[in-house]
């Protein structure tokens, strides 16, 4: 299931601050839950690996519950966007948000107690890791639903791949290329923000900011007329 071709218009802003909260949450995760990632998955097998060989400072059990944490949020976004099917196209954008936001604010709630330099309380570690790989999962699938190119909002190997073959160097016609260099930034840009939260403040904040930029961003996408039009099946 995509979107219609019309709704197209206002996706782009959106999925580029989707981009910018990527980085908030992959600062949160691997800098404040013991390097592993929430919002992208490549690295956490990579860590698995890692941890599957005895090799010193990575744990099995963390990596399990962000893949499976993030499977099941997946699961759930593609029944969700097919349920879908034939609404308005803000319906979809606007329950996918307050369902990512939630998640991420019960995770605020729970990183109240939580420490970071010791890593305690365990059962608030994989709680956190399991909110924000539900969170990230289920945003996941929702992007791969909307089809908008070179914005997958939270992998960006295939964009900077695309970036350099597709350049006017490599002989190319260098499509999208402010679409592919903004999602670059605003990853980068997350990151930043991310760290200087984490390393000030703690964990509750930033994910509390994600939610809301989340919300933010989608209800304002939502006023655009274009996201009135019907999701195509």
């Amino acid at each position: 299931m995509t979107a219609s071709p019309g709704p197209a218009a206002p996706l782009p802003w959106l999925l580029l601050l989707l981009s910018v909260t990527t980085g908030l949450v992959d600062a949160i995760s691997v800098l404040g839950l013991g390097k592993v990632f929430t919002a992208n998955m490549t690295g956490n097998i990579v860590f698995l690996g890692f941890a599957a060989a005895g090799t010193p400072g990575f744990r099995v059990v963390p990596y399990l519950v962000a893949l499976l944490s993030f499977l099941v949020g997946a699961l759930v976004a593609g029944r969700t966007g097919k349920a879908h099917a034939g609404r308005p196209l803000r319906r979809w954008l606007l329950v996918a948000a307050f369902i990512e936001a939630g998640l991420l604010w019960i995770a605020a709630v729970v990183a109240l107690d939580f420490d970071i330099a010791s890593q305690t309380p365990g059962a608030s570690l994989y709680a956190i890791i399991a909110l924000t790989g539900l969170a990230m999962g289920f945003r996941n699938a929702t992007i791969r639903q909307l089809k908008i190119p070179d914005l997958t909002t939270t992998v960006l190997t295939l964009t900077l791949t695309g970036l350099a073959a597709d350049s006017s160097l490599a002989g190319g016609a260098n499509p999208n290329w402010q679409r592919r260099v903004g999602g670059v930034f605003a990853i980068f840009l997350g990151a930043v923000l991310g760290a200087v939260l984490v390393m000030r403040v703690g964990l509750a904040l930033p994910l509390a900011l994600t939610g809301l930029l989340v919300i933010v961003g989608t209800a304002a996408c939502a006023l655009h007329p274009a996201s009135a039009e019907p999701v195509a099946a």
